[in-house]
């Protein structure tokens, strides 16, 4: 073999090895749903519990949470995000989900993609007896807004995605109806 070849094997073994290692420094501990607390959500017509997964395990990118609705409990209202794909997959009960104006019938084994865009408009409603539990694992981008059209308003997250923890530099929610002019309402001081 020659001189060269044997190089460029080398670099190339190189480069591989920097990318293993770069990879096993992002690598994780394992996390088991059981030694983390719930979170507990019940406002006006929503009620769930909570844990989130991906936080928990450290990931950055993709975020995974796991919800556990009670007899009529309902997620988070109606709802679709502009930067984030979701997903949705059954553990365990029965229950509706509402994809624009169709209801559609979800038990454990099922599996919803939701795009990050207006067909993408969901809510899980547990019309059961039992608990529903599933997990619901989106893209963590940002900045991120998110429409509610039935409460006719839109959230605003920049500097954390929804579900995220960090600080936001711009949160808040806002009239989606709520256009204004750029120059309306501004001074003319010459700054």
């Amino acid at each position: 073999m020659s001189s060269v070849m044997s190089r460029r094997i080398d670099l190339r073994m190189g480069l591989h090895n920097d990318y293993v290692v770069r990879r096993q420094r992002r690598h994780m501990d394992p996390v088991n749903q059981a030694d983390l607390e719930w979170t507990e959500l019940d406002r006006e017509d929503t009620t769930f519990r909570r844990k989130q997964l991906g936080e928990a395990a450290g990931g950055a990118d993709l975020g995974c949470s796991l919800y556990e609705l009670p007899a009529a409990g309902r997620s988070w209202p109606y709802h679709y995000h502009t930067a984030n794909e979701e997903a949705i997959y059954v553990l365990a009960g029965a229950g509706t989900l509402r994809l624009g104006e169709e209801t559609h019938s979800i038990e454990a084994g099922d599996y919803v993609a939701l795009p990050a865009d207006a067909s993408g408009g969901h809510r899980v409603v547990n019309d059961g007896d039992d608990p529903l539990r599933y997990l619901v694992v989106s893209t963590m981008r940002e900045p991120d807004v998110t429409v509610y059209p039935d409460r006719d308003r839109v959230g605003v997250f920049v500097g954390s995605p929804p579900g995220g923890r960090d600080g936001r530099s711009l949160h808040g929610y806002y009239p989606i109806d709520g256009d204004v002019d750029y120059w309306e309402d501004t001074t003319s001081d010459g700054e």
